[in-house]
C-alpha cells in the first residue's frame, strides 16, 4: 500500500482548498477512507507503535469527514466505510500479509506528508488511482473505483409503509457487510446508499436523481414498491442503469422480452395471487364467486387484482364479477371498503388482501367479528412480520388463521440459505429479529453478489447484464434453482405458503 498520493489530498482538504464541489470531496474522502483506513488498522495491531501518533491521524481525518459531509447520513456511511477499512488493515497484520515494520513505515510517511508544506500542486494526484490499481480501466465507470462499487436503493423509509424499506434494506446490507468482511468482490467492497421516497412516486424522481447524480450510483438494488417502480424504472432504463432485485412483483418489471438492465429476483404477484386462489378454490372448496380483493387503488392493487382475475379466468370461472374493495395508499381508511362489503349480496367466504401491513391489519380488525369464518390472505408484500405484530396487538384472534403467500422460505426453517441469513443478521444487526421482507434483501443480493463476482474485475454495466443472462441453475439453499436468461429475467417462481398461528408466529402450509 502506498501513501504516495493519500497525504497531499488529506492535507489539501484540510486545508480548505481543494475547489471542488461538496459531492466531489465527498467522493474523495470515501477513496481516502479506504486508504488511510488500513494504515490506522495495521498500526493499531501494532503495540510498539505508540497510540498517540494514530490518534492524531485519526481526529484529522475525522474533521475532513465532517467538513466534506452534507449531513448526518452521509457522515455516518463514509465513518462506517473508514471503521471497515481499518478492520481491513488489522486482518493484514494478523493474517502475515504485511508486518509491524511495514506498518510502522506507512504511519512514518503518512504523518511526514501530512505535517510537511503542501506544495500549490499536490492536489493534481486526488483524483487519479494508482499506476498498479488492478481496475485502472475501471476509472471511467459510474459508481466504480478500486476501492467500492456503490449501489443504490430508494425505498419508503419514513410513512405507513416504512418497514418495508427498513427491513430491504437490512437484509441487502448484510449481505453487503458479509461479502466486506471477505474481502469484497475483486478487492471492491460493496456500499449501499439509500434515498427515501415515502412510497410516494411524486418523490420517487428525485431519490432517483440524488442516487444517479449526486451519489453517482453503479447501479439500483432492492427499491420498494410498484407505484414508485413507475417512475424509477423508465429513469434507470433511460439512463442504462442496473434495476436489480425490487420488492414488487408487478408486472411492469416483467416485460416481454424482458427489458435489458431489469432483472427480479422474486415471484410475480401473477403468480401468488394464482397459487392461493387455486389454494382457495381447489384445497378451501370456496367457489370463485364468494372470492373478493382488497386492494390499494393504485398499481399496486391493479397489478394483485389483474393477478386474481387471471386465475379465475384459468379455473374456468368469469373475472367480470370479482369484488374489488379499495383504499388509498399510504392510509389505513378502511371504512369504505367495509361498507362495500357489507352492501354486496353475495357472501363473501375469502379475500385476497393486496395491501400494506397497517391497511391490512385495519381491515381485518373491522371485518373480523362480521364474519367470523372469513379467510384472509396477503401476497407478500404486505410485510409478513410487520403484519403480524400489528394483528397481535389486536388480539390472537385477530391473527390465527391469516394466511401470507411467500417468495423466500420460512425464516423459522433450517435451510442452509435461511441459517446463513440469519446468522449474518445476529452479528451486523445484533437484536433484529429474522422478517420474511430482509431474508428476500438477502438473497437478492447474494444474486446480485454471484453475477459480480463472474463478471470479474474490469466490471461495467453491459459486463455485468451480459453475465446475468447467462447464469443458469444457480444453487442458494432456497430448494428451487435460480435461472435467468436473455429472455427471462426473473430468477424465481417459486411460491411458498404460510399462516399465522395463535402466537403470532408463521406456520408452514401446502398450498396445493
Amino acid at each position: 500500500m502506498t501513501c504516495r498520493w493519500i497525504a497531499p489530498a488529506l492535507g489539501v482538504l484540510l486545508a480548505g482548498s481543494a475547489g471542488a464541489a461538496l459531492g466531489d470531496k465527498l467522493d474523495v474522502v470515501r477513496d481516502l477512507a479506504g486508504r488511510v483506513g488500513p494504515v490506522i488498522g495495521s498500526a493499531l495491531v501494532c503495540r510498539d507503535i505508540a497510540r498517540p501518533r494514530i490518534q492524531v491521524i485519526v481526529d484529522k481525518f475525522a474533521v475532513v469527514i465532517k467538513e466534506a459531509s452534507p449531513g448526518e447520513a452521509e457522515r455516518a456511511d463514509v465513518t462506517q466505510l473508514f471503521d471497515r477499512a481499518v478492520a481491513d488493515g488489522r486482518r493484514a497484520v494478523t493474517a502475515g500479509q504485511i508486518d509491524c515494520a511495514l506498518a510502522e513505515r506507512q504511519l512514518a510517511d503518512l504523518e511526514k506528508s501530512i505535517t510537511g508544506p503542501v506544495s500549490p500542486g499536490a492536489a493534481a494526484p486526488v483524483t487519479s488511482a494508482p499506476a498498479t490499481s488492478p481496475s485502472a480501466a475501471n476509472t471511467a465507470v459510474r459508481g466504480i473505483s478500486d476501492r467500492e462499487i456503490r449501489f443504490g436503493i430508494s425505498a419508503p423509509f419514513s410513512g405507513s409503509a416504512k418497514e418495508l424499506g427498513r427491513q430491504m434494506k437490512l437484509g441487502i446490507d448484510a449481505a453487503f457487510n458479509r461479502v466486506n468482511d471477505a474481502g469484497g468482490v475483486e478487492g471492491r467492497m460493496l456500499r449501499l446508499i439509500a434515498a427515501d421516497d415515502g412510497y410516494e412516486p411524486t418523490r420517487t424522481a428525485e431519490t432517483m436523481k440524488q442516487l444517479y447524480e449526486k451519489e453517482r450510483v453503479f447501479g439500483i438494488i432492492g427499491n420498494v414498491g410498484t407505484p414508485t417502480a413507475v417512475v424509477a424504472v423508465p429513469y434507470a432504463l433511460e439512463r442504462k442503469m442496473l434495476f436489480f432485485g425490487a420488492f414488487t412483483g408487478a408486472n411492469l418489471l416483467r416485460r416481454d422480452p424482458p427489458d435489458r438492465y431489469v432483472f427480479n429476483y422474486r415471484a410475480s404477484y401473477a403468480e401468488e395471487t394464482d397459487a392461493v386462489v387455486r389454494y382457495l378454490v381447489k384445497v378451501r372448496r370456496i367457489p370463485s364467486k364468494q372470492i373478493a380483493v382488497f386492494a390499494q387503488q393504485d398499481p399496486y392493487g391493479d397489478s394483485g387484482f389483474a393477478g386474481v382475475a387471471k386465475a379465475m379466468r384459468t379455473l374456468g370461472a368469469g373475472d367480470s364479477t370479482v369484488l374489488r374493495l379499495n383504499y388509498q395508499r399510504n392510509t389505513v381508511d378502511v371504512d369504505d371498503a367495509v361498507a362495500q362489503l357489507k352492501a354486496h349480496k353475495t357472501p363473501i367466504k375469502a379475500i385476497v388482501m393486496v395491501a400494506t401491513y397497517r391497511a391490512a391489519a385495519r381491515f381485518i380488525e373491522k371485518t373480523r367479528d362480521l364474519y367470523p369464518a372469513m379467510i384472509y390472505t396477503n401476497v407478500s408484500f404486505v410485510g409478513s412480520t410487520a403484519l403480524a405484530d400489528e394483528l397481535m396487538l389486536l388480539g390472537k384472534r385477530y391473527a390465527a388463521g391469516v394466511i401470507v403467500t411467500q417468495v423466500v422460505p420460512a425464516v423459522a426453517g433450517y435451510s442452509s440459505v435461511v441459517l446463513e441469513y440469519k446468522s449474518a443478521l445476529a452479528k451486523y444487526f445484533p437484536g433484529e429479529a429474522p422478517d420474511y421482507v430482509s431474508l428476500e434483501g438477502y438473497v437478492a443480493a447474494n444474486v446480485l453478489v454471484e453475477a459480480l463476482r463472474r463478471a470479474g474485475p474490469q466490471l461495467d454495466t453491459e459486463k455485468l447484464v451480459d453475465t446475468l443472462e447467462s447464469m443458469r441453475n444457480l444453487d442458494m439453499g432456497l430448494g428451487t434453482y435460480l435461472n435467468f436468461g436473455r429472455g427471462e429475467h426473473q430468477a424465481s417462481h417459486k411460491v411458498w405458503g404460510t399462516a399465522l398461528d395463535e402466537t403470532g408466529k408463521y406456520q408452514a402450509i401446502e398450498l396445493e
